[in-house]
């Protein structure tokens, strides 16, 4: 079923979700967002066992769309995708991201909220916020603790460089790398594998992990968030994400 941004599609115990803006790097626009949160807001029917998130196209997903985000204005609070990744992170079923391109910023985020990760070795990761001018919050920033520690998240965080796929796993981001003729098959072994499981251990093991993991939400973190949304709402954001754009370098401030 094609909503529109995104095609959602079922197979026995296999249900697929899949970016479909190839034209726009897969850039999540609001109506974008809208279409992922809808099928991830639901009661999984008692076939299904596995949730794939895939993207058509060279690119899995370039992040938020910096083009819409610009004409909305600076930004506070919570961001769009926040409501989309606590969806799948909290979906009662292991839901496994195939990245056969490039995941930057949100897409990065996008996929390492799946449970499980198959990345192409063409395949790159990174959250180029620093160099536009930005900083993720609170929510998106502890994924990167909970998946890969401390090390891994100052690499991706601070630098803001693009990361191959086998550096990612390398550094324990992500589950399996496979060359790119490579990468159906792959994945094929691991949603093979969790659809032949038993679901109700499936889905106890998932509300584990989640809830084990949730300890960091309780930090007091009031502080960090101010220093997040001074940086998110700074002239040099604005910079930023126009010299982005405008495939300039930036002229960054410090205000």
């Amino acid at each position: 079923m094609k909503l529109g941004r995104v095609i959602v599609e079922a197979t026995g115990a296999v249900r697929s979700v899949t970016l479909d803006r190839a034209e726009k790097r897969n850039a999540m626009d609001a109506q974008m967002l809208d279409e992922l949160a809808a099928a991830f807001n639901v009661t999984p029917p008692p076939e299904e066992r596995v949730t794939v998130i895939r993207a058509n196209g060279t690119v899995f997903c370039a992040g938020l769309d910096l083009k819409e985000r610009g004409e909305g204005g600076p930004m506070r609070g919570a961001s769009p995708i926040e409501h989309v990744l606590d969806l799948i992170e909290h979906y009662p079923l292991p839901v496994v991201g195939v990245v056969q391109g490039d995941a930057i910023a949100g897409g990065n985020e996008l996929a390492l909220h799946c449970d499980l990760v198959v990345a192409s070795t063409a395949a790159r990761f990174g959250m180029s916020l620093a160099q536009i001018g930005l900083a993720p919050t609170w929510f998106l920033a502890k994924k990167l603790l909970e998946v890969g520690g401390p090390v891994a998240a100052r690499e991706v965080l601070l630098l803001g460089d693009p990361i191959p796929a086998e550096r990612m796993y390398a550094l324990g981001l992500i589950a399996r790398v496979a060359p790119p003729e490579g990468l159906e098959a792959a994945a094929d072994a691991v949603i093979g594998r969790l659809a032949a499981n038993a679901p109700l251990s499936l889905r106890a093991m998932k509300a584990l992990l989640v809830r084990e993991m949730a300890f960091r939400d309780g930090i007091p973190h009031a502080d960090v968030d101010a220093l997040v949304d001074a940086a998110r709402t700074s002239g040099d954001a604005r910079e930023g994400m126009a010299a982005r754009l405008e495939k300039r370098a930036p002229r960054f401030e410090g205000r």
